[in-house]
């Protein structure tokens, strides 16, 4: 790796380089369901109008990795994008190759997962996402499996469904168990398999944990997928419709747990010789699930035992540790991320969150490595565990405290951060909810302003994705907002594809920034920005800074 070259025309700052990510935060396209406009946002507004550079940036589809411009951003492939100052193909687009050429079913791990249900007569069952929401997985990908498992000769598999209204509108689950169950009798219809779904819940009230925050989501779900406890329904379809009817108003993404019943028994619990694929292929929220199957011990819940089964995930989802140990699809190999440069510069870094975004501003910025390099400094702030609705502030102001003392004790020249209010909160769809978050995320920014002033430093604020700037359903033949039967917008709870903003502040004026003439920018563009405002030359195949300086 070449080192990082100093820029003539402009040496860096006297104080830090502070990279502001306001997760969730863009700019949205309707006035009345842009939360991010509708919250009282004096700094943000203060900083369109009078920040040295003001841009607006892609932060979704192609500009991050994705196989199109119609799927919406996420954090992960995101904070890969800022950190690594280049775009790779990500996710969805990488299975859905391996699936179109073939090769998922040519790898090894395949082969073992086949190999061992045909040799033992045992079950092949699949864990994951019932949507094509393509954040965290795509239905799609799971009937082409199914389809090529029954081609193998594989007669028995059983699906434990985790069903979405988060990437998706949040009540849109029967349109997708509807499109299932029929997809599912279809390649039942010849009598030689037995493919069914065997337990599922929303994927905010079992399985999907991520960062340690709270495991009994994954308790919940480990009892339902594995050891067959849970409400017991003829079928998916009548889970879904009793849970409504019991509590109207419930959103897909918090159903209870439940498990199909067939003969008055639990239809698919994984036994000794079975096969399992988590087919999610996003990383946060398969590690926690997967260490249940994986780790000899588990002290985070009273696991029972282990039962002895080929488990894979989609994809590795922590290359460091090597988590799964089998896995069918690689990941992009990301190196050269701003944060090796830098530390081979030997520039201290500070990277900082809360436990919801901690992972993004570390492991997923730093091209999924969960290892620190030699000059960075990582800080958790542990999470609030309750509906991110109930406490819509979360940790921004202990994350600012954080930050301004990391600004005056001039110990650190880049520190990197994620409010995490603008998606965790907008995701809960309580628009009253997310206004307050956005607030509490301006409020942060101001006081990072005013430390910066103090000390000549200069921010670079932007954000990984919209989510808060996009809160109600749109109908898209008319494009005016959908309304409940009180007149109120029905709530959207998924990620925006609109743009995000940038704004680079320098109160001393020391950099003389100014816009280049970068074409169709998007957030891979930070790296660049960043390296260029601390006073170095940006990596010549890093997409180009978005600002001239000096």
């Amino acid at each position: 790796m070449d080192k990082l070259q100093k820029n003539n025309a402009f040496g860096g700052p006297e104080g830090p380089v502070v990279l502001v990510i306001m997760d969730g935060v863009g700019i949205g396209k309707n006035p009345a369901s842009d939360y991010v406009k509708i919250a009282h946002t004096p700094n943000l507004d203060w900083l369109k109008e009078n920040a040295a550079v003001y841009a607006e940036v892609k932060a979704h589809g192609r500009a991050v990795g994705l196989p199109d411009d119609s799927d919406m951003g996420n954090s992960e492939v995101g904070h890969n994008a800022i950190g690594c100052g280049r775009v790779f193909d990500q996710g969805a687009a990488l299975v859905g190759n391996a699936i179109k050429t073939g090769a998922m079913f040519e790898g090894q791990a395949w082969k073992e997962l086949i190999a061992n249900v045909k040799e033992k007569e045992s079950a092949l069952h699949f864990i994951g996402l019932l949507s094509d929401g393509n954040v965290h997985s795509n239905m799609y990908h799971l009937e082409a499996m199914l389809k090529q498992a029954k081609e193998e000769g594989v007669v028995k598999v059983r699906i434990h469904a985790l069903i979405d209204g988060r990437d998706v509108p949040p009540t849109s689950a029967l349109e997708y168990v509807e499109r299932f169950d029929a997809f599912l009798a279809e390649m039942n219809a010849d009598g030689t398999v037995d493919y069914c779904v065997a337990s599922g819940g929303g994927r905010m009230n079992i399985t999907m944990d991520r960062y340690n925050a709270d495991w009994s989501m994954v308790e919940r779900g480990w009892a339902a997928h594995v050891k067959g406890e849970a409400r017991k329904f003829a079928s998916m379809k009548e889970a879904v419709e009793t849970f409504r009817a019991e509590k109207p108003g419930i959103l897909d993404q918090d159903l209870p747990a439940f498990t199909i019943e067939r003969d008055g028994a639990a239809v698919g619990p994984i036994v000794d010789g079975d096969s399992v694929v988590f087919f999610n292929f996003r990383g946060d929220r398969s590690l926690e699930i997967t260490k249940a199957f994986e780790a000899d011990e588990l002290t985070e819940f009273n696991r029972g035992p282990k039962p002895n089964v080929l488990y894979a995930g989609m994809m590795e989802y922590d290359g460091d540790l090597s988590v799964p140990k089998r896995y069918l699809v690689t990941p992009p190999a990301i190196d050269r991320t701003m944060s090796e440069y830098l530390s081979a510069a030997g520039v201290k870094q500070l990277a900082i969150s809360e436990t919801q975004k901690y992972g993004h501003v570390t492991y997923f910025f730093n091209g999924n490595n969960s290892g620190k390099f030699a000059t960075e400094t990582w800080k958790e702030i542990p999470s609030d565990v309750c509906p991110f609705e109930n406490a819509p502030r979360m940790k921004a102001d202990e994350i600012t405290e954080e930050v301004v003392k990391a600004i005056q004790s001039g110990e650190y020249k880049f520190i990197r951060l994620n409010y995490p209010n603008g998606d965790m909160v907008g995701h809960t769809g309580v628009v009253e909810a997310v206004k307050v978050g956005v607030e509490a995320v301006d409020e942060g920014v101001g006081k990072i302003m005013e430390a910066l002033k103090k000390v000549n430093g200069i921010m670079v604020c932007s954000a990984d994705h919209g989510n808060s700037d996009d809160m109600c359903e749109l109908d898209k033949k008319t494009g005016e907002l959908k309304l409940d039967s009180n007149g109120k917008c029905k709530p959207k709870t998924a990620h925006s594809l609109n743009p995000v903003p940038v704004y680079i502040y320098d109160p001393s004026g020391v950099s003389k920034a100014r816009m280049s003439d970068v074409k169709d920018p998007g957030i891979a563009n930070l790296a660049a920005t960043c390296i260029t405002l601390l006073g170095y030359v940006p990596p010549a195949d890093y997409t180009k800074s978005l600002v001239e300086v000096g």
